[in-house]
């Protein structure tokens, strides 16, 4: 009788990691196959761990279905290779100039208010006009680093009581965190959309849209006497080759009617 040599299970693993982003991205075999220019069978053959991907295929179909660069180096490990891209603290100095264009991008936006983020929505710096939106928060505690953005915007003790259109804004936190979960594959993610989704505030049924809404989903708050609107924008940097920086987003908010932007001059000057 002939011996059976066992596969390594990382072999396996691999597999396993490629069906389930394929399966994410709802690509077939046969679709996934054809754009990265390998046949079905040898796809099949990896996903079930009778073939170990070399180090250039798995890039390859990590690459064709847009996996991100920290889930990347896990499928190179997971292959049995060296992870491909560094994940660099932001004090490293070969970050200094992309933070300098954080800095950049957020001072230059004033006196519109604009944020730096990390993957879990964490806010890494903010520009002046961040700061008069959120005197008097209720909790304190809210913003004591780490900040996360989101649950700053939806928490009870937070910017809800302020929001205007807080269902309106709370289904599109929640939608924006469902899609940016299904891209990623994130756990921490998924454990902060719960989160957020339990608290009690903007669980009624959605207003009728405002002629806003209609291009974008607006942030409409309430601060002092002032009913303020805004939209926003996410920057991010283009191919970067670094984990860390690749997890890094400006969110930029925008006034939404001249009202906001004759408050947001006042408080500038």
């Amino acid at each position: 009788m002939q011996d059976t040599i066992e596969k390594p299970a990382v072999e396996h693993r691999v597999g396993d990691l490629l069906r389930e982003w394929r399966q994410r991205r709802r690509l077939s075999q046969l679709d996934l196959a054809l754009e990265a220019g390998i046949s079905q069978r040898h796809l099949s053959f990896v996903e079930s761990g009778r073939a170990l991907p070399s180090r250039d295929m798995v890039l390859k179909l990590a690459d064709n279905l847009e996996v991100p660069l920290r889930q990347r180096n896990r499928l190179l490990l997971a292959a049995g290779y060296a992870p491909s891209f560094p994940e660099r603290p932001l004090e490293d100095p070969a970050l200094r100039p992309a933070m300098e264009a954080v800095r950049l991008v957020l001072d230059g936006h004033a006196p519109n208010p604009a944020i730096a983020i990390d993957r879990h929505w964490t806010m890494l710096a903010a520009n002046s006009a961040i700061a008069p939106l959120l005197e008097g928060i209720e909790d304190p505690s809210l913003l004591a680093p780490p900040v996360n953005a989101l649950r700053l915007s939806l928490h009870p003790k937070g910017l809800a009581p302020r929001i205007l259109n807080l269902e309106e804004w709370r289904a599109h936190v929640l939608e924006r965190l469902r899609q940016l979960n299904d891209r990623v594959a994130d756990p921490a993610l998924e454990a902060l959309e719960k989160e957020l989704a339990a608290y009690p505030a903007g669980r009624g049924p959605k207003p009728r849209p405002s002629p806003t809404s209609m291009i974008a989903v607006p942030l409409r708050l309430k601060l002092g006497d002032a009913e303020l609107a805004f939209i926003t924008t996410t920057t991010i940097f283009g191919a970067p080759l670094d984990v860390t920086l690749s997890e890094i987003a400006i969110e930029s908010f925008f006034p939404a009617d001249e009202a906001t932007a004759r408050f947001l001059r006042g408080i500038g000057e």
